[in-house]
């Protein structure tokens, strides 16, 4: 009788369980891919909506003895009404009319996806969601004009956007316990970087013929993926038991969570608030150095790479050390002087800028990917919650809401900032570095006193 092949072999080394596990990981993280996947073309086509119109176009005419060539400025100029002389006005409004309705959504999105079944929120959300990205594209095809209509879609966008966040984390975090919750979750987190590449890759490849396809082509990915949701997400283990046996805390415990738990997601909610804000104006930074747009977006995909690595390492170390928020500090920690080595060595050319831009990413992305997924999904399943699962909806949202306002205000700190100076852009990202490190100490200070007396024990 012939040997079984290895590959057949460790196949069949899964369990049931393990399967639905693994399936669950690939799900979420493909749904959650989509979500990023349809916000990055705004930024690979503000390019297009505003060109520079100094440069116009002369195309040959017919040959007519001593006539001149015909200008013909439609050719190169930018698209109405982002052609004004206030355009880095009227898209600022557009990107924060996405981020304000996405961080005011998000407070109300934990709390509404907790009382609804999560695949159903999702698929709504998911399929919401590709209507009105899609519907930004149709701006090109229809030729519409209108500031009015794109912030309108962006506000729509920003909301229906809400309901991916709360929604995925409750549902990998139903699935997977502590034990490695870390590394599941950092390598879990990295379909925030591989949405934002293969988005600027769809985007960048439709933008100069048709932009509007740079929006319904990811907008046509995300609703599609939601129709997969629909039929194949599987919520909670109990899902897979029979429904007499299903079982759910009521929802009005969330209001009964302990004073102690209150404190440590408020603590993590301030720490995430400078994080991100690292995180965004980072990347807009390394976009205004260097001017070429292309180029600003292989270094935007660098940072993302970096944060690929580092969210996997943040987790990776948070495990063996059952320490999260000492891992967060020590790279925070790093992330400062790095930064500083950023701001000078930008000046000496791209190779050196691309070797510090990774390790950027990965200590900036580092802390934000753990807090925003493995302490999300700890404080979720907190024992003062008494077992109610769907809490972590709640506490998600919370936490990325507001960290959301942090990439809000952080464009605008830059662009104030940047009037003095890109000089003056670095001392504040350092400036809420520390800030974030400072607020990280006093769960860094119980985490040690905790391991002291029961060592190898998180700390709760």
């Amino acid at each position: 009788m012939a040997p079984v092949p290895p590959g057949i072999r460790f196949l069949a080394s899964f369990n049931r369980d393990q399967w639905y596990k693994a399936f669950t990981f690939a799900l979420t993280f493909l749904l959650y891919t989509s979500f990023h996947l349809s916000r990055k073309p705004i930024s690979i086509v503000k390019s297009e909506l505003h060109k520079n119109c100094s440069h116009v176009m002369r195309a040959p005419t017919e040959s007519i003895s001593g006539q001149q060539p015909v200008l013909h400025p439609e050719l190169d100029c930018s698209w109405k009404p982002f052609d004004r002389n206030n355009y880095k006005q009227l898209l600022g409004a557009m990107d924060y009319s996405f981020l304000c309705a996405y961080a005011i959504g998000m407070y109300l999105s934990g709390i509404i996806g907790e009382r609804l079944p999560i695949r159903l929120y999702l698929t709504v959300g998911m399929l919401t969601s590709g209507l009105f990205t899609c519907l930004f594209g149709l701006g090109y095809v229809y030729d519409i004009h209108s500031l009015g209509f794109y912030v309108f879609v962006q506000v729509a966008n920003g909301l229906v956007q809400t309901t991916g966040w709360p929604s995925v984390v409750t549902c990998i975090g139903n699935w997977f316990g502590k034990g490695r919750r870390g590394l599941i979750m950092g390598l879990w987190n990295s379909h925030t970087s591989v949405g934002n590449i293969l988005g600027s890759l769809i985007a960048g490849y439709y933008v100069s013929s048709n932009w509007g396809l740079s929006f319904i082509v990811p907008g046509v990915i995300i609703a599609a993926m939601g129709v997969i949701c629909f039929l194949f997400l599987i919520e909670h283990p109990n899902d897979l038991k029979i429904a007499s046996a299903q079982s759910s805390a009521p929802s009005s415990q969330v209001s009964q969570m302990a004073f102690k738990n209150i404190m440590y997601v408020y603590t993590f909610v301030k720490g995430i608030f400078f994080v991100k804000l690292i995180m965004i104006i980072n990347s807009k930074s390394a976009y205004q150095t260097h001017l070429d747009a292309k180029k600003a977006g292989d270094l935007s995909t660098l940072f993302d790479v970096g944060g690929i690595v580092g969210g996997i390492l943040a987790g990776v170390i948070s495990d063996k050390m059952g320490k999260r928020a000492t891992t967060c500090a020590v790279m925070l920690l790093l992330a400062a002087p790095t930064l500083y080595g950023f701001s000078m060595i930008s000046q000496f050319g791209l190779g050196p800028t691309v070797g510090m831009l990774l390790v950027c990413g990965g200590l900036v992305n580092g802390p934000y990917a753990l807090i925003t997924t493995a302490v999300s999904a700890d404080l979720g399943t907190h024992k003062s919650l008494k077992g109610n699962a769907r809490a972590l909806s709640t506490v998600t949202a919370i936490i990325d809401g507001t960290g959301s306002v942090g990439a809000a205000v952080g464009p605008l700190l830059a662009g104030l900032l940047s009037a003095q100076g890109w000089d003056q852009v670095f001392y504040m990202l350092m400036t809420a570095d520390f800030l974030a490190l400072l607020l990280l100490l006093r769960l860094v200070m119980k985490e040690h006193c905790s391991h002291r007396k029961r060592p190898g024990v998180a700390v709760e």
